[in-house]
C-alpha cells in the first residue's frame, strides 16, 4: 500500500493508528497481566502503616518525587551505589507510584535504614548543614504542623478497595495512632522503610 493512500483518506488512518496501537498493547501490556512477578507482593512486603501512609502523602504534596527518583534501573553503575536494582512486587501497594523521571537529587528507592533519624530530620531542617552542596529546599514547617489524623481511615479504606491488605482494625486503630505527631515524623517514618524489603542493598 502507498503512503500517499493512507496520508490523504483520514479514515483509513485512524484505523490502521488503532490497529496498530492495539496491537502492540496485545503484545506488550497484556501478557503483564499474567505474570505473576509483576503483581504479587515480594516476600515480607507490608503495607504502610498510619504514619507511613501520612508521611507518604507529604513526600508527595512537597513535591519530593519530583527531584528523586525511587527506581533503581538494573545497571551495574546503579546497583553499586544504591543497591539491588528495583522490581515490581515491591510497589504492588503503591497509589499513586512514585518512580520518577529525573534525579536532581540520589535515588531513595533504598535510602530506609540508612541514615539515623536524626540526619533525616536535620537533612530535612536545613540540608547544606549536613550535605554542603545540596541544592534541596529546606522543610521547617514539617516540624510545626501535625499531621491530619482525621482522614487516615477514608484514605486507608480507599486503598484497601484498591486491593492494599488493610485490616479493619488497622484503620479503625489508624487516627489514634497518628494524632498529635509532627509532619517530620511521618515523613521520616517513610522515608526509613523504603527499600527494606529487599535485603540486598550498599
Amino acid at each position: 500500500m502507498k503512503h500517499e493512500i493512507i496520508e490523504k483518506n483520514i479514515g483509513l488512518m485512524i484505523i490502521l493508528i488503532i490497529l496498530t496501537i492495539s496491537g502492540g498493547f496485545l503484545v506488550e501490556v497484556v501478557p503483564l497481566f499474567f505474570l505473576k512477578q509483576t503483581n504479587e507482593p515480594v516476600e515480607g512486603l507490608e503495607p504502610l502503616s498510619a504514619l507511613e501512609l501520612e508521611g507518604r502523602d507529604i513526600y508527595i504534596r512537597e513535591g519530593c518525587h519530583v527531584c528523586h527518583t525511587q527506581q533503581i534501573r538494573p545497571f551495574r553503575a546503579e546497583t553499586e551505589r544504591y543497591g539491588h536494582y528495583s522490581v515490581a512486587g515491591e510497589f504492588v501497594y503503591d497509589r499513586p507510584f512514585l518512580w520518577g523521571s529525573k534525579r536532581t537529587g540520589p535515588d531513595l528507592a533504598r535510602v530506609g535504614g540508612r541514615y539515623s533519624d536524626a540526619w533525616q530530620r536535620q537533612h530535612l531542617y536545613n540540608p547544606r548543614s549536613v550535605v554542603p552542596e545540596s541544592n534541596m529546599p529546606a522543610f521547617p514547617w514539617l516540624f510545626e504542623d501535625r499531621v491530619d489524623h482525621e482522614s487516615i481511615e477514608a484514605r486507608m479504606e480507599t486503598l484497601q478497595t484498591l486491593g492494599v491488605p488493610y485490616t479493619d482494625e488497622q484503620i479503625a486503630n489508624a487516627s489514634a495512632e497518628i494524632q498529635g505527631k509532627f509532619e517530620i515524623e511521618a515523613l521520616v517514618a517513610y522515608l526509613q522503610q523504603l527499600g527494606t524489603v529487599i535485603s540486598d542493598k550498599r
